[in-house]
């Protein structure tokens, strides 16, 4: 007989030894392949997860790149607020639009300036009736586009538009523009309205 059988002159102990020994053969040769597979399975999901990093960390890096937060200071004569200009991300349109009870038609930032102009008629006659000397914030609505890399985003915000009033002689109260300050992302003008009827409920 051959194979698992008892081989010519063996002896049964020897015979059962031999079958250990081709058992064990087996199992070691199974052993060998699931390690096999293992070790297959462990090289692919590593490479999935090192690939699952770099597309993280490569959208990450788009988003750095993108991100921008429109920003502006008084000129020195606060008569405008004067938008930041960066290389890295060249705006492109910029409209700001005023809350709807001030009766002020939205504005083109053109030179990428906000003018006092635009609306500071409306505001005195908006906050009239009390001293020359005030202060207090516009909400309004800005929508800008920006480059990356030549790609335009476009984004909308709630800023404040930071003033000031003081008196002139025969001239009326002067308006002058303090600061831009972002309030919140997003925003509509049903936003600002509300937001400018909370600071003045009786304007």
């Amino acid at each position: 007989m051959s194979g698992r059988g008892t081989h010519p002159g063996e002896t049964p102990d020897q015979a059962q030894t031999r079958r250990r020994w081709i058992t064990l053969a087996e199992v070691v040769a199974v052993a060998g392949v699931i390690i096999a597979a293992l070790t297959l399975y462990n090289n692919w999901q590593e490479r999935r997860d090192a690939a699952a990093d770099k597309a993280i960390e490569q959208a990450s890096a788009t988003r750095d790149k993108t991100r921008f937060v429109l920003r502006g200071t008084p000129s020195a004569d606060k008569s405008q607020i004067v938008l930041a200009k960066t290389e890295a991300h060249p705006l492109g349109d910029v409209r700001v639009t005023f809350p709807t009870a001030l009766g002020v038609s939205p504005q083109d930032a053109v030179d990428q300036t906000i003018e006092a102009s635009w609306f500071e008629k409306a505001l005195r006659k908006a906050t009239d009736g009390g001293p020359d000397d005030q202060s207090g914030r516009l909400p309004v609505l800005i929508r800008y586009t920006y480059f990356t890399d030549d790609q335009p985003t476009t984004r909308q915000a709630v800023y404040d538009l930071v003033w000031q009033t003081h008196g002139r002689t025969l001239r009326g109260r002067a308006v002058e523009l303090i600061d831009l300050r972002l309030r919140e992302t997003g925003g509509n003008q049903a936003r600002i309205d509300a937001l400018w009827t909370k600071d003045h409920p009786a304007a």
